[in-house]
């Protein structure tokens, strides 16, 4: 008796351990930083570069398994895929690759009697929340790294800070939308971002997006910058749809102003102050890098 376990522990992390650290190392990764990466011995990561670890071909060959192993390797890189997200990312395709799949297929080489039956059938769900929330924390970080690479961002930061947010795909709170604890503020003509993505810690900026989707934009990230008119004539210009709004208004007046309209993918909101209140633009969008990318219509 021969468990499917045992085929993922024998075939595909070694296989799957060996091709990510030769990625690693091609990124530059040193020996020790490799193994910190993998939670692997350093004296493992030597055996996976001279090839004394047993790796399956089949599993080395698989386009997902490849495609799993650049995508890891980038993230872990830039530092967009925490190692939490890593292990999901891998654990989901293992479930995959289990229901009648290669490993499957590779299990049922070690135990023919399972070729007159189902076989195994995944109880590991790829929608997960957990790996819906590594994803969006992961784009917010994409998005914060097109904007701290953008000559120029730091002008466009407010008094009161930028914050970049995306939402969960079912969010209804603060709770449910990612953030940078703390905003992002201009030093010294730098953007610093004083910490990782976190979920409930913009009540602002992640009102605002929660307001845009109670009004029926389809819409999941936002960044707030400043307030112009040139700020607004230059979006305008590159063709993105600029709506105001009363910051005064009694009720909801991003909800208010959005009901109703049909919006396109990405839009932009803006206040232009009040007694007390900074103006502010927001720009919206399907996720943050797409937000991000926006700012850079304005250099």
């Amino acid at each position: 008796m021969k468990f499917i376990e045992e085929i993922v522990v024998d075939a595909f992390l070694p296989t799957f351990r060996a091709l990510l650290a030769e990625d690693l190392r091609d990124r530059g990764f040193t020996q020790s930083e490799v193994a910190e990466a993998l939670g692997i011995s350093q004296s493992a990561v030597s055996k996976y570069a001279h090839g004394e670890v047993a790796t399956n071909e089949r599993v080395a060959t698989d386009p997902r398994v490849v495609d799993l192993v650049s995508r890891v390797g980038d993230g872990l890189a830039t530092g967009d895929m925490t190692p939490v997200q890593a292990l999901v990312e891998a654990e989901v395709l293992i479930r995959q690759l289990e229901e009648g799949d290669l490993l499957s297929d590779l299990h049922e080489a070690e135990m023919p009697e399972l070729a007159s039956h189902d076989g195994f059938r995944s109880i590991h769900d790829p929608e997960g929340r957990l790996r819906t929330v590594e994803q969006v924390r992961s784009s917010v970080r994409r998005g914060l790294r097109m904007l701290t690479n953008t000559s120029g961002f730091a002008g466009l930061i407010p008094n009161v800070g930028s914050n970049l947010v995306e939402s969960l795909p079912d969010a209804d709170s603060v709770d449910d939308v990612a953030a940078i604890p703390g905003r992002i503020f201009d030093v010294k003509g730098q953007a610093t971002v004083p910490g990782e993505p976190e979920f409930g810690v913009s009540g602002h900026v992640a009102g605002v997006l929660l307001s845009a989707r109670a009004a029926g934009a389809d819409v999941n990230a936002a960044l707030n910058i400043v307030y112009d008119a040139g700020v607004i004539e230059d979006l305008e210009a590159a063709g993105y749809e600029c709506i105001e709004f009363d910051p005064d208004a009694p009720t909801d007046p991003v909800r208010e102003h959005l009901t109703g309209r049909d919006l396109p993918e990405t839009f932009v909101v803006y206040q232009s102050g009040g007694y007390g209140i900074e103006p502010i633009t927001y720009i919206l969008g399907p996720d943050a890098p797409a937000v991000a990318d926006v700012v850079r219509v304005l250099f």
